[in-house]
């Protein structure tokens, strides 16, 4: 289980439920792959809200890496431009950040497909706060 993630929600996370899984993390590069299958839109396409939450899903982890001890990361805006169409196989998501403030971190996602080719750009950028208590 991730740092910070309360264990009274631990069970009912989306990530679950895309098939999103980690693969690498570090404070400089977090990668994680998802699956095609399972999460199509009607045209039997990769769903853009599936890479979205990929994207979200990787930028916030690379926040939370970098926002240290005692501090939490939540997603303030996430922008995902959709280049390729993706039917089947797993997508990649690579996440680096471009910032890392005090108040704020930004990061950028690449996701390519099992060829390597890119999918989906996004940029996420999460506001970083003390957390709160439990």
């Amino acid at each position: 289980m991730l740092r910070g993630v309360d264990p009274a929600v631990a069970d009912q996370q989306l990530n679950d439920k895309l098939g999103i899984e980690i693969v690498e993390l570090s404070p400089e590069r977090v990668v994680a792959t998802m699956p095609v299958t399972g999460n199509l839109q009607p045209y039997g396409l990769l769903h853009g809200g599936a890479n979205a939450a990929l994207a979200e899903t990787l930028g916030s982890v690379a926040a939370a890496l970098n926002a240290g001890p005692g501090r939490a990361a939540m997603g303030l805006e996430l922008s995902c431009t959709h280049h390729r169409a993706v039917r089947e196989g797993v997508v990649t998501g690579v996440a680096t950040p471009l910032h890392v403030g005090r108040g704020t971190v930004t990061v950028d996602i690449a996701i390519t497909d099992g060829r390597g080719r890119r999918t989906c750009t996004a940029r996420l950028t999460c506001v970083v706060r003390d957390q709160p208590p439990r």
